[in-house]
């Protein structure tokens, strides 16, 4: 009887002739399949940036761990509450200071020079009405100091990512996936201005690559925002209003043609001879920047491949013949859901 009991436990875990193991591995790869499906209709159903950042309501903020939306620091705030620490970056137009603001980390700008007051404040009309998942967060400002508040980002701005992923820490993000993310969110901003709530903008700061990357913060947990909105001409076309970047000649192979002067040498550069240009330029720009992001990691080469058709029409020099951000994009995310698809890794379905 003993060794009867013993053989009905054994036996009992495939009473029925399916063994309990199996059922487990099955519910499992169902669970998976589930998953796998639910993240790839995420990812392909809208965009990377969407689902990662909470939504407040206008002129409302949260950073850091706060777990509620708080109203804009206003001038009493931002002058009683927002600690100076030290300076970390100064151009022509502002100072920025890392400043503490209730035990949170934030990054106060203040105007360098009166003479730049235009686009001090143009900036921070574009940060109030451009807050989005795409655009650093706006905390707070104060227009009797030229003072504005935003979100700090540590790894500072994209021109710092090859070396933040040179770190031993970063090592494992140092990867065509990861890049590749980066390049498409970098374009996702670009079609997101291309078709803003205020319009059709242009990222006038871009002249040169380093310049246009200084633009961008890497955000602690890998991701593009848009900083720096000093110059974001609008461009209308209903309205026959184009855009200049700046009074200046531009010159370079970085810049589009259509910013170039066009009447050669024999004529001297005047602002008032020289054509407008629209959103094109921004599109002429975006395979030297992502060729940049994509660096020169393992699997580089070939996102360049089934990107080089798209980044030959990038460089059509008729700014009519470009493709839109939004028809980049498009290619960018079907590539890229291709390539996870036929390479799969431990945390492929991480990058959807």
């Amino acid at each position: 009887p003993a060794q009867e009991d013993e053989t009905m436990v054994k036996g009992g875990g495939s009473h029925g002739g399916v063994p309990a193991v199996l059922i487990c591995l099955g519910a499992l790869l169902c669970a998976n399949v589930l998953i796998y499906l639910y993240l790839d209709s995420l990812y392909q159903g809208s965009n990377l940036h969407e689902h990662l950042y909470g939504d407040c309501p206008p002129g409302h903020f949260r950073i850091g761990a706060m777990r509620n939306c708080s109203p804009w620091l206003q001038c009493e705030a931002v002058l009683k509450e927002v600690r100076k620490l030290k300076m970390i970056s100064q151009g022509a137009v502002k100072q920025v200071f890392l400043s503490e603001w209730k035990g949170h980390k934030v990054a106060l700008s203040k105007l360098s020079s009166l003479d730049y007051r235009e686009d001090f404040l143009h900036g921070l009309e574009m940060l109030k009405a451009l807050q989005s998942p795409y655009v650093v967060t706006l905390v707070g400002f104060c227009l009797d100091n030229h003072a504005i508040v935003t979100e700090y980002q540590p790894l500072g701005s994209l021109l710092n990512l090859n070396a933040v992923l040179n770190l031993e820490k970063y090592s494992n993000v140092n990867t065509w996936q990861n890049r590749f993310r980066l390049a498409i969110e970098y374009v996702e901003i670009q079609a997101f201005l291309h078709n803003s709530p205020v319009g059709v903008r242009v990222m006038c700061d871009s002249n040169d690559l380093g310049k246009t990357l200084s633009q961008y913060l890497l955000t602690t947990d890998f991701h593009l925002v848009a900083n720096d909105l000093d110059a974001l001409p609008l461009v209308d076309h209903d309205a026959n209003i184009l855009a200049k970047c700046g009074p200046r000649e531009l010159l370079g192979e970085f810049v589009a043609p259509e910013q170039l002067w066009p009447h050669g040498e024999e004529l001297q550069f005047t602002d008032g001879l020289m054509p407008g240009y629209d959103e094109k330029t921004d599109i002429w720009k975006i395979p030297d920047v992502v060729r940049f992001l994509l660096g020169q990691v393992e699997g580089s080469d070939v996102v360049h491949f089934h990107l080089f058709d798209t980044h030959a029409a990038c460089k059509n020099r008729d700014p009519s013949q470009r493709p839109s951000a939004q028809e980049v994009l498009k290619v960018y995310r079907t590539v890229f859901a291709a390539m996870i698809k036929d390479s799969p890794t431990p945390h492929s379905r991480d990058m959807l």
